[in-house]
């Protein structure tokens, strides 16, 4: 018996789907059968489509068995990229659990920027990635710009061991080092181009608000910030102007609600120059300051 207790239709490929859709569904999953279609797709790394038109073929029992687990994972109420073990990321495929969030595309954006920026400037230098999670951040700009070299950091023993994971599945352009501490006290040492982050923003109330799935499987402690959701905002601000380079960049991801807030902390922190820019979906999300004189 598999280690989930369900027994492992046997037979093609169409006859597995048309099992697991039937699971999905009692399981209150919305569209069951497009999902048991995408499940083997991710499991097999290829499309829905070719899935579909394969429907005939008797799969691998190895390959079945994997299915199977992603199924019983999304019927326990797992998000997808859970389910598969797997999340895209700009150019990357990055392995996922709840040792740490999930990768969202929002966050892209926030890359984005900072190549923009970076780009613009010329020149290699460090960047760093503070709360580094599964590595995304760190290892998108590892592969797309133009860096000497990458730190990412990381509180959680368990979210910096997935990064070092995903590290070595994608060998990166250029190195890429974990290194384990709060914030911003693992880069003491060296001087940084960019520090990224995309910290835990929200306050306790926010976070019960959040879908159940979220709440039942990502970390908290990557979500909620204190009382009013800035506790990390506020010690990335008042202690990342040091460990910048001349001329360089601290750039955020924020919560939506709060860039009026972010604006006046980093005014009262001393930064030269804040802007708040927004997300693909039109909503202030990201926050890029420049150090001013002095700091």
């Amino acid at each position: 018996m598999p280690e989930d207790g369900q027994a492992r239709p046997a037979g093609s490929v169409g006859e597995a789907l048309s099992k697991a859709t039937e699971r999905l569904q009692q399981a209150g999953v919305l569209n069951p059968k497009r999902e048991s279609t995408a499940l083997w797709a991710a499991v097999v790394g290829s499309t829905p489509g070719d899935i579909w038109l394969g429907r005939e073929a008797s799969p691998a029992p190895e390959v079945a068995d994997r299915f199977w687990k992603a199924v019983g994972r999304r019927a326990a109420g797992a998000p997808f990229p859970y389910a598969v073990g797997r999340a895209g990321f700009r150019t990357l495929d990055l392995l996922v659990d709840s040792r740490a969030l999930i990768p969202r595309p929002e966050t892209e954006g926030l890359v984005g920027l900072v190549l923009e920026w970076a780009g613009n400037r010329g020149g290699q230098g460090l960047a760093a990635d503070v709360g580094t999670g599964t590595g995304c951040i760190a290892l998108a700009l590892a592969q797309e710009g133009g860096f000497a070299g990458v730190v990412a950091t990381e509180r959680s023993p368990q979210a910096a061991a997935l990064a070092r994971d995903n590290v070595a599945r994608v060998k990166p352009r250029v190195p890429v080092e974990v290194r384990e501490g709060d914030l911003l006290s693992p880069l003491a040492g060296s001087r940084y181009r960019v520090i990224v982050s995309n910290p835990p923003y929200l306050t306790d109330a926010e976070y019960e608000a959040l879908e159940p799935s979220v709440r039942a499987f990502e970390p908290r402690e990557a979500l909620v910030s204190g009382a009013d959701g800035l506790d990390a905002t506020r010690a990335l601000l008042a202690g990342a102007a040091p460990l910048l380079e001349p001329g360089g960049l601290l750039a955020l991801e924020i919560d939506e609600r709060r860039g009026s807030e972010v604006r006046a902390l980093a005014h009262e922190f001393g930064w030269r120059r804040i802007g708040i820019h927004d997300d693909l979906f039109g909503r202030p999300r990201f926050a890029l300051a420049f150090p001013g004189e002095g700091m």
